[in-house]
């Protein structure tokens, strides 16, 4: 099959990074009466690949996620050992993997409508829960996540062939300027960068921590940033964050007292299924890239006595 988004190339040249301009929509489908955002909100998300929708949780559903989180993270031993991801150098839990499998709060949270009816309208399509994890910055320790577009990784590592996929990220706690809130380079979606280097076996066990591999390198991002700028992301608990898996993102470490906290979704087409890995010679675990895809239905009113 064509490769649309060669990456991490073994030919010769593997040494160059590639920017190929993208060979399809960012929101695929156009606003008609009905949808769940505005004809601006849509026109906002192709052009700049990220919207922030404000308060679009309730207190209760809020208070009741917060102690959820609270939960998890105070009790990683219940947890699937190989789903939990420490910081590099430290046993402070980094990120919780396949968090929908582990609570049903949170496969409530993935499955309402407010986030997945958002996700099926712009990505045209019924869609599956390819990814969700727990995002955490403990203050003063928590680490950076480097630049990246997650569409490089889940191409190269996971098979996904086509730039059909979004993420939701959850804000739990406030996401302040100061304790390491996303950061988008604004329509960055619309360039692939193909990355250099080979993918390493098992690259997974260190790229959770760290990720050195499908990272761009530093000509390309300067480029991208002095031509498109950088804007950071911040808001209120109860604030969705929502970007196209090929936005170029990263964030910095946490050295304030406020921790950090949020849930990801990644939701991905069904016409956008798995394949064989693009550049990899394994594919990553289920836990990471779900394989079993199954459409994710409707839930109107994510918490059993919370006002939505």
């Amino acid at each position: 099959m064509h490769d649309h988004y060669p990456t991490r190339s073994t030919d010769s040249d593997a040494g160059e990074p590639r920017l190929l301009p993208r060979a399809e929509p960012v929101a695929h489908r156009a606003w008609q009466p009905g949808a769940p955002l505005s004809a601006e909100q849509i026109a906002r998300f192709d052009r700049d690949g990220y919207l922030v929708l404000d308060a679009v949780l309730s207190e209760a559903e809020i208070a009741a996620l917060q102690a959820e989180t609270g939960r998890l993270l105070g009790d990683p031993g219940s947890l699937k050992d190989e789903t939990v991801i420490a910081e590099p150098g430290s046993r402070e839990i980094r990120s919780i993997f396949e968090i929908h499998e582990q609570s049903e709060m949170m496969l409530r949270l993935a499955a309402d409508e407010r986030l997945a009816g958002v996700a099926r309208y712009l990505l045209d399509d019924e869609v599956y829960l390819h990814q969700s994890r727990l995002n955490y910055k403990p203050g003063f320790r928590g680490k950076a996540f480097h630049w990246h577009s997650d569409f490089e990784t889940w191409h190269a590592e996971d098979g996904m062939p086509r730039m059909r996929a979004l993420s939701m990220s959850v804000l739990l706690a406030e996401n302040t300027p100061h304790n390491g809130p996303l950061m988008v380079i604004p329509g960055s979606q619309h360039v692939f960068v193909g990355c250099a280097g080979e993918t390493p076996h098992d690259h997974y066990k260190a790229s959770l921590r760290k990720q050195e591999y499908g990272v761009p390198d530093e000509d390309t991002l300067a480029e991208l940033a002095h031509r498109q700028g950088i804007v950071s992301l911040t808001g209120k608990p109860g604030t969705v964050i929502v970007f196209d898996c090929n936005t170029m993102h990263g964030s910095n470490g946490n050295i304030t007292p406020f921790p950090r906290a949020n849930a990801f979704f990644v939701y991905n087409a069904m016409s956008n299924r798995l394949e064989a890995p693009f550049a990899a010679k394994i594919a990553r675990p289920d836990f990471i890239a779900a394989r079993d895809a199954k459409p994710l239905r409707a839930v109107t009113g994510m918490l059993e006595g919370a006002s939505a």
